[in-house]
């Protein structure tokens, strides 16, 4: 039985009480988890080892969920492995398969909900000697703030032909006066719920990840022109919540726009001029299309990213495929307030290549890396980013990624993270 001093509390928002070997469940994952998973764990250990000198490790302790889960125990997600993530607040997961027919639609979203993980944070950005499409990968470094509990992976949603269908497709005639639906008979129906309460947590979040920080600005992404009370609401209410909580902190954009409407251009630029001058967030918004246009043409204009579900779905992946893949491409579902975090693969499961020992481990390390920044072991998260940058300007990867690579040698699993332990 583990003893109080092992787990790791949550004493104030944001605030983290974390002891020297600290217990954090891990769950193993589907398909290539059982290979990544387990070369993510040594090199970790062996990173904290390096960096305190035996005085810090952390106590693993597996949790089950997935095919794993459910061959054991018949259920996909068992309440035992959410209990551990609730007691524990940090952990971190492989990939898990999606099962079919089943009453889940998604093992990571059900976390995700359990939970309340109202950020799924993803950081992009370029190590040299990665094979990108792009000419200049390395003015991409973007963090994501994705809204993770709303938006259409609430999952509230009726399928065409179904008596649940008919009665809600009655009310929105009857009751609403919807006459836009045009092909009633054969049309499923889906709810898009967005909260004043989680855009503002959401964009919160961000905007404090960015002071504390001191990146220059946070993009309300959206498409409040066509979804104009849901989207649209999480523009207005994102502009709100960072004039009225951060006025002394941040200069928006409608600030901007009033400025230049009442004064003048000129003076509109010479105030935006001298917030940034001060060290000021600038808080600004585009529309999602016009987004993924200009992080092609123009990444350096962004940094950090404040969006909903969906479109934070869409982004991350484009994003990562800019610099390389998502393979290198880590993430974390994160609560701030009460401090619960799980840090994760961001790719699927890979069922071709399981057991074959070429996967790249990569996405789930720099999670991990992710996770020990979390904690405040950000030596230990510095040394494994490091020797992650010497190997792949090397040309050292897994085939993934060194096929692709101007002098690329291609590792196994387990070679690649001896190289990444011996390069600590």
């Amino acid at each position: 039985m583990n003893h109080p001093q092992n787990i790791i509390l949550s004493s104030t928002p944001g605030t983290l009480a974390v002891p020297d070997n600290p217990v954090i469940p891990f769950i193993e994952g589907d398909g290539i988890g059982k290979e990544i998973t387990a070369s993510v764990r040594l090199i970790i250990d062996k990173a904290i080892e390096k960096s305190y000198n035996g005085e810090r490790k952390i106590e693993w302790k597996e949790v089950l969920a997935g095919e794993k889960a459910y061959n054991k125990l018949g259920t996909w997600l068992p309440e035992e492995t959410i209990d551990a993530f609730r007691k524990y607040l940090v952990g971190i997961k492989g990939p898990l398969t999606t099962p079919v027919g089943e009453g889940i639609r998604s093992l990571n979203v059900a976390l995700r909900q359990e939970l309340d993980l109202y950020v799924c944070l993803r950081p992009v950005r370029w190590f040299k000697g990665v094979a990108t499409p792009l000419l200049h990968p390395e003015k991409v470094h973007v963090t994501i703030f994705r809204e993770n509990t709303e938006d259409i992976y609430a999952g509230i949603e009726w399928n065409a032909g179904t008596p649940e269908v008919e009665k809600v497709l009655k009310f929105l005639k009857e009751e609403m006066g919807v006459a836009k639906i045009r092909f009633p008979e054969t049309t499923s129906i889906g709810v898009k719920p967005v909260s004043v309460e989680g855009t503002e947590r959401l964009v919160r979040s961000a905007i404090d990840y960015a002071i504390n920080n001191r990146l220059p600005s946070v993009t309300l992404v959206h498409k409040g022109n066509i979804m104009k009370f849901t989207e649209g609401g999480f523009k207005k209410w994102g502009y709100a919540l960072a004039e009225r909580e951060f006025s002394d902190q941040v200069f928006t954009e409608n600030i901007f726009n009033k400025i230049k409407a009442e004064r003048g251009l000129e003076a509109a630029v010479a105030a935006y001029n001298e917030a940034m001058e001060g060290g000021k967030v600038f808080i600004k918004d585009v529309i999602a299309d016009a987004f993924l246009q200009n992080t092609l043409l123009k990444p350096e204009e962004y940094s950090v990213i404040a969006t909903l579900n969906l479109n934070g779905d869409y982004i991350s992946d484009q994003l990562a495929a800019m610099v390389g893949g998502i393979g290198i491409a880590p993430g974390a579902n994160i609560n701030y307030v009460t401090g619960h975090a799980i840090f994760e693969a961001t790719h699927g499961t890979a069922p071709d290549i399981a057991g074959k020992n070429k996967a790249n481990p990569c996405s789930m390390l720099l999670s991990g890396v992710m996770m020990l920044e979390y904690i405040g072991w950000s030596e230990a998260g510095s040394l494994v980013t490091k020797s992650l940058e010497n190997l792949f300007e090397k040309g050292y990867a897994t085939p993934d990624l060194a096929r692709f690579m101007e002098k690329g040698k291609a590792l196994s699993t387990s070679e690649f993270a001896s190289e990444v332990i011996n390069s600590l």
